[in-house]
């Protein structure tokens, strides 16, 4: 086998091990949630004892934790749901970026290795939006439920608190889970505003803020929940099933904005599969380079570009 196949097939099993590895931590992170919500769902009852990792790294996230970057690193990870801590994250990030210098440094050119860590970061940070929105969309899909239960609650003449609560027990999670910090907020002491002001930050959307601006006014000025919460549930019905028609149609274009930087990287590889060392060649004088970082650039706006155009509230 000549040198020419070789490091094509080399850069391509590099590739394909770096891409099953962030499958295989993506699957073994939301196991490890899954098992924690089960073991905290057992042990609400009393059928088990809580129960949780040890964590790492635990210096780390201390420090992380004293910083406004670490704090809102950690408020991004409550969101997406995960069994990981600040500190957890960074190293995980910090040795995905030192892989990602040392692949684009041997396979591409010297010059692509910073570009390559750059990369990993925005992928990192891509993947926490992702696991969030979906979590979030999960969220959305369980409210007209959520609504139905308070209601009858309500209407069975239970406190909102206890209806609350109730509905943590009753919900699987996302939303048991964000109830039962509701629940553990209301038992301590906090106010209702504030509990529910609290959620409405961890996971925005429009359908959350309007059942919780009916809840707090109508705890406020002690009016009627029950025909309130009817009514948000049938519209919370229609909502879901526009989000879902709407997102149907968009999905080719939510592909094709992930497929442009792919291709471009992958040309990438193309060109330096075709002639051996051309992108070393060409990042060797600054106006390569500089053409290098432009063409990075414009796939970054046109990746952007098309998020936004196909991004429609409802």
């Amino acid at each position: 086998m000549d040198l020419h196949t070789l490091v094509p097939l080399t850069t391509g099993i590099t590739l394909l091990t770096c891409v099953l590895a962030v499958l295989g931590v993506h699957s073994y992170a939301t196991g490890k949630a899954q098992r924690q919500a089960l073991v905290d769902r057992l042990a609400a009852t009393g059928q088990a004892p809580a129960a949780g990792r040890r964590r790492r790294f635990a210096d780390l996230d201390r420090r992380l934790r004293r910083t406004k970057a670490g704090r809102k690193l950690e408020l991004r990870l409550a969101a997406t749901g995960l069994d990981i801590t600040p500190g957890e994250f960074s190293v995980c990030i910090l040795a995905a970026v030192a892989g990602l210098w040392l692949v684009g440094q041997a396979a591409l050119a010297p010059f692509f290795g910073p570009i390559a860590g750059l990369l990993g970061v925005w992928a990192a940070a891509q993947f926490l939006d992702w696991q969030r929105q979906k979590r979030i969309e999960k969220f959305i899909n369980q409210l007209p439920e959520l609504a139905r239960i308070l209601a009858n609650a309500t209407q069975a003449g239970l406190a909102l608190r206890t209806a609350i609560s109730m509905a943590a027990e009753e919900l699987e999670a996302p939303a048991g889970e964000e109830l039962g910090k509701v629940a553990a907020q209301l038992a301590v002491g906090a106010s209702m505003d504030d509990a529910l002001g609290e959620l409405a930050d961890r996971l925005p959307s429009r359908e959350l803020v309007v059942l919780v601006t009916t809840l707090v006014l109508s705890n406020r000025a002690g009016g009627q929940v029950v025909g309130a919460l009817r009514n948000l549930t049938e519209t919370l019905e229609e909502r879901k099933e526009t989000r879902r028609e709407v997102r149907t149609q968009l999905a080719q274009v939510s592909l094709t904005s992930y497929a442009v930087p792919v291709l471009g990287v992958g040309s990438l590889f193309l060109m330096n599969g075709v002639k051996d060392g051309a992108l070393e060649r060409m990042t060797g004088s600054p106006a390569g380079q500089a053409a290098v970082i432009v063409a990075f650039a414009l796939y970054a706006i046109g990746f952007v570009l098309i998020r936004r155009l196909s991004r429609i509230d409802v």
